[in-house]
């Protein structure tokens, strides 16, 4: 019996040490807003904050919208399981102003604004009873604006601000504002350096006073805040984008994130990448992307198709993400 009782002791510490350890990031707010954004990004597993060419997005980085080339129209949706949503909807562009005593217009400022949408549906609704009285659905968003200028040939600046709306449940939902500032240096034409911080002050703010009366609370739910530091590199032949992205937060994170794009011909680009490696957690998986996009010049309006697939840990199914970008 005494030796029983050693081995049931024995394996019930082998399962206790075998649990991964718990990423305190996971029980903060907003896990909607750190997935991506569209299937372009996604698909370099986010590695995206020193990105500066083709479609981009100041979700990644307040300071890249000055790099805009033509007028950029993106929308996505995402297919994920357990009766999730994820939607994307964004619009960037430059402004060029003419120099003094010159024909010359330069790129000075860029403008990018957009939406994250993100929500549960088909949630059974039951009385005490266990008995279904309907369905409920979730709604969380993130609408942003952000802001950039070009202070000289290598350094531009800029700033995102973000407000979040989370309807959770009949008349309980929650507000929040914050702010992104980002930074870009090129030294060279095929260099870039980034340099990002994340949601500053952004938090939810809770009011159950209409829902439990007087025994409800005014609370506040703080999202973490984040520093990423990022590089790119463009190859001239072949025609490749590579990036790399280091990222600190005060959730006890240390996230590496690899990005490639390759453009095989004209239109056609392949990309893939790695995102939240978690120097600070090994136990907690990480997840490769793949994905492409197609473009086909329409009368001066190039449209554009993009995919990205992403391997999701503990899901029944993996993200596939669907979206289409407009230039002009």
């Amino acid at each position: 019996m005494r030796n029983l009782i050693k081995i049931i002791l024995f394996f019930s510490a082998a399962v206790v040490f075998a649990q991964p350890q718990f990423t305190k990031i996971n029980s903060m707010p907003g896990a909607f807003s750190r997935m991506g954004f569209g299937a372009r990004g996604i698909g370099m597993g986010n590695a995206m904050s020193a990105v500066i060419d083709g479609n981009l997005v100041s979700y990644y980085n307040p300071a890249i919208s000055v790099y805009q080339e033509n007028n950029s129209f993106h929308t996505s949706f995402g297919v994920l399981s357990l009766d999730r949503s994820l939607n994307f909807l964004n619009y960037t562009r430059k402004f060029e102003f003419r120099k003094r005593s010159s024909d010359n217009y330069v790129p000075t400022a860029g403008l990018s604004f957009g939406i994250i949408n993100s929500g549960v549906s088909n949630i059974d609704e039951r009385n005490r009873d266990g008995m279904k009285t309907g369905e409920l659905s979730t709604s969380e968003n993130q609408f942003f604006l952000g802001l950039a200028n070009r202070f000289s040939e290598k350094i531009s600046i800029g700033l995102a601000l973000k407000i979040y709306y989370y309807k959770l449940y009949e008349s309980l939902s929650a507000t929040g504002l914050g702010a992104d500032l980002g930074m870009i240096y090129t030294p060279t034409n095929n260099l870039t350096f980034s340099f990002v911080i994340t949601d500053v002050n952004s938090k939810y703010e809770w009011d159950t006073g209409d829902l439990f009366g007087q025994d409800g609370k005014l609370t506040g739910d703080k999202f973490p805040l984040a520093k990423k530091i990022g590089v790119s590199y463009r190859l001239e032949n072949p025609d490749i984008i590579a990036s790399v992205e280091f990222e600190n937060s005060n959730a006890e994170t240390n996230y590496l994130r690899f990005g490639a794009e390759y453009n095989i011909f004209d239109n056609l680009f392949v990309r893939s990448g790695l995102d939240k490696w978690n120097l600070s957690n090994p136990d907690d998986p990480a997840r490769p992307a793949l994905g492409f996009s197609y473009f086909y010049d329409l009368d001066g309006w190039l449209v554009g198709v993009d995919y990205a697939f992403v391997i999701e840990p503990y899901s029944s199914s993996d993200i596939h993400i669907i979206g289409i970008n407009l230039r002009f």
